[in-house]
């Protein structure tokens, strides 16, 4: 019989793979390969971003299958990395497949080409191990043929890991129903020594490692402080069309992202965002890869195994989390290049939003409680729905809760169809050790990244140190640092940019799943028009304005003349012929706004709606079905309305349930369409 590993087919299998037919393999890769192929023992590389860690499983797995073994099976965390991994598996005459959210009208048909053995991969999210179908109609048939397990992107199996994902402690679980001799390989860019560690306890018996070496000699890193966002934006757009080739901008919101992208259209660069809102994102991957676009401004939804080796720069709009989540991300740039960038500009709101990130992460004991609790409440069960109309939490908290509890083992929670059920498990106290551990843990990458931002030199050794490796015998390239300061110019634009924003108010379509009161439910018969709105709280253009004003009791004059002139270049139709505000009891802030935009307008104000009864304020409501309760029966109209349409005029907008109700209202007593105006919509710290 021929040896399973056969170095020239294996060299072969490379060169289809990469379309070079004069390739060779890096430092490592064929040892890695051949450990799989000969079964010495399960693997773990950790090697940097375009290594070519792919090219070690998929040549492995075509080298098992060429020698009559069973197919391989890969979890990988993202969608847009299984997208690459398949097109170089389909270079290599691999049979790939993949089972994921985007292609549920296919999930038969794949999983009879597996059970047929017609597949060679499988690519599966980790989600896919807690489906039902996949664990006990799929996964038993080929576990017994199952050749080779690999784990991509194997730190986030480690509570250690910076980009913990829960369903990755499935694994373990699911190893344990396959052969002990079975071949796995885990793969990962970002592991230090603790991740190591725990990896190694996880993914064992006797996992050993191949750690490479994590310099990138082709990164030019910079860090550069800039508070304010227009002072960034003025960068960006100054800088951006002096770095030759395409790259990509991280931010840290969807918000962000699409204001940068934005701002940068309007100053003639050829940019597009890339979040996990966007609705092509295979072709936005694809412009970027042609060199079709010159940015992709992107949040984390441009994440693992996004693969250009060409790409030019990456540029951080504000700092990440961790030292990890960073080496990660700028590690994209200069894979195949002598010189590339990676430029951070530090913002002052950074902390800010990673310290929410981190926050929000876990649940806390008192929303667990509530939680349980209120599923106990309902020996039926409780469905998703139902459980946030007992609970006064937001539903992605609730979500979260749900998920991490349901893959606690044992776990407290079950669920059977769309309800919760409680099981005879108690949650156990390590469950809280844990989530505190890894609290802490962030808290600590947190203020290295803060840490890195202040250095004038030496960045790329501070991120390998971080990461446990070698950091001596460093050689960035001879690229000369970009300019720190924007022109004044440019951030007056930028400031003008930002003050000319004019954000969309989608109107609600339905009420709250079960209805809110006797003819309040189903679909919104009387709903208010588009609306729009003058700023985000608290931002670089008028949004500091309206914090301001809030705080002092009465907005400024200036916001008054911007909302006029946002309502004169919107110019909703039918146009407004009359003016009214949401009222309060509590102050006479939005009234006295109000009436002066109606000055501003030439247009009479109104005081139409009236406030029955104190309520608490909306943003201490934390989910859609309370915040729609706290408003219905507290206003009321006051007398007779003008028969036209009516600029409804508030401070802010959250939910958009105020102006839906308040519309509902006016329109049910005779007014015209509704167009809701408010000067800012709500942000974190609203």
């Amino acid at each position: 019989m021929h040896p399973i590993y056969d170095p020239t087919r294996a060299l072969a299998l490379l060169r289809i793979g990469t379309g070079n037919p004069d390739a060779r393999f890096r430092a490592g890769q064929e040892d890695a390969i051949r450990h799989i192929v000969e079964n010495r023992g399960r693997l773990l590389v950790v090697q940097a971003t375009g290594w070519g860690k792919s090219f070690v499983y998929f040549i492995a797995a075509k080298l098992l299958r060429e020698h009559g073994l069973g197919p391989a099976l890969l979890v990988s965390p993202l969608l847009s990395l299984m997208r690459n991994q398949l097109a170089a598996a389909e270079r290599m005459g691999v049979r790939a497949a993949t089972i994921n959210s985007e292609n549920a009208a296919a999930w038969d048909t794949i999983e009879q080409a597996v059970v047929a053995d017609a597949v060679d991969v499988l690519l599966i999210s980790p989600e896919r191990l807690a489906n039902v179908h996949f664990k006990t109609s799929v996964l038993p048939i080929i576990a017994a043929r199952i050749a080779l397990v690999v784990v991509d992107e194997a730190h986030c199996v480690s509570d250690w890991g910076h980009d913990f994902r829960p369903h990755y402690r499935l694994i373990e679980r699911t190893l344990r129903l396959m052969p002990p001799n079975l071949r796995l390989l885990a793969t990962t860019a970002t592991a230090n020594d603790r991740v190591v560690g725990d990896l190694e306890a996880t993914l064992g018996p006797n996992l050993q490692t191949l750690r490479g070496d994590l310099a990138r000699p082709s990164l030019a890193l910079q860090t550069i402080r800039l508070p304010g966002q227009a002072e960034r934006l003025a960068w960006l757009a100054e800088q951006l069309p002096q770095v030759p080739g395409s790259g990509i901008i991280y931010t840290l919101t969807v918000r962000d992202a699409e204001q940068v992208a934005s701002w940068l259209r309007a100053r003639g660069i050829d940019a597009l965002a890339y979040t996990s809102e966007s609705l092509d994102r295979p072709a936005l991957e694809q412009r970027l890869l042609d060199n079709d676009v010159k940015v992709l401004v992107a949040t984390l939804a441009l994440g693992m195994g996004f693969d250009k080796p060409d790409l030019a720069f990456v540029v951080h709009y504000q700092t990440p989390g961790s030292v990890v989540a960073y080496y990660q991300q700028v590690g994209r740039a200069g894979r195949a290049l002598s010189a590339a960038r990676g430029v951070l500009l530090a913002g002052r709101e950074d902390t800010n939003i990673t310290d929410w990130f981190i926050t929000r992460a876990f649940p806390s004991r008192a929303e667990v409680a509530e939680i349980l609790g209120a599923i106990e409440s309902a020996p039926a069960g409780l469905s998703v729905p139902a459980l946030l109309e007992r609970v006064n939490l937001p539903k992605g908290r609730v979500d979260q809760a749900l998920l991490l509890l349901s893959l606690e083992s044992p776990a407290p929670i079950a669920k059977t169809g769309a309800k919760w059920q409680l099981t005879a498990a108690t949650l156990a106290e390590s469950f809280w050790q844990r989530t505190e551990r890894l609290t802490a843990t962030r808290k600590v990458e947190q203020a290295a990244m803060q840490a890195y931002t202040e250095l004038d030199a030496g960045h790329m050794a501070y991120l390998i140190a971080a990461l446990d490796g070698d950091p001596s015998d460093l050689a960035p390239p001879p690229l000369p640092p970009l300019p720190t300061t924007p022109s004044l110019t440019m951030i007056t634009e930028a400031i003008a940019f930002l003050r000319h924003t004019d954000l969309p108010i989608e109107p609600r379509k339905v009420w709250p799943t079960g209805g809110l009161a006797p003819g309040i439910s189903g679909k919104i018969d009387l709903p208010p028009e588009h609306g729009r709105a003058l700023s985000y709280w608290s931002d670089a253009g008028w949004g500091a304005l309206v914090k301001r004003g809030r705080h002092d009791g009465r907005f400024d004059d200036l916001l008054v003349t911007a909302a006029a002139a946002l309502v004169r270049s919107w110019r909703p139709r039918p146009e407004p012929t009359w003016v009214a505000c949401v009222p309060s009891l509590r102050h006479t802030l939005v009234p006295d706004l109000a009436a002066r935009i109606a000055a501003a307008l030439g247009l009479p104000f109104v005081d139409a709606l009236v406030k029955t009864e104190a309520r608490p304020e909306q943003r201490t409501m934390e989910n859609t079905v309370h915040k729609a309760k706290n408003v219905v029966g507290s206003l009321a109209v006051s007398g007779p309305l003008p028969p036209g349409p009516v600029l409804l005029v508030d401070d802010t907008v959250d939910s958009r349930w105020t102006f839906t109700v308040a519309a509902w209202l006016l329109r049910s007593h005779g007014s015209g369409p509704v167009w809701p105006l408010a000067l800012a919509i709500a942000g974190r710290d609203e």
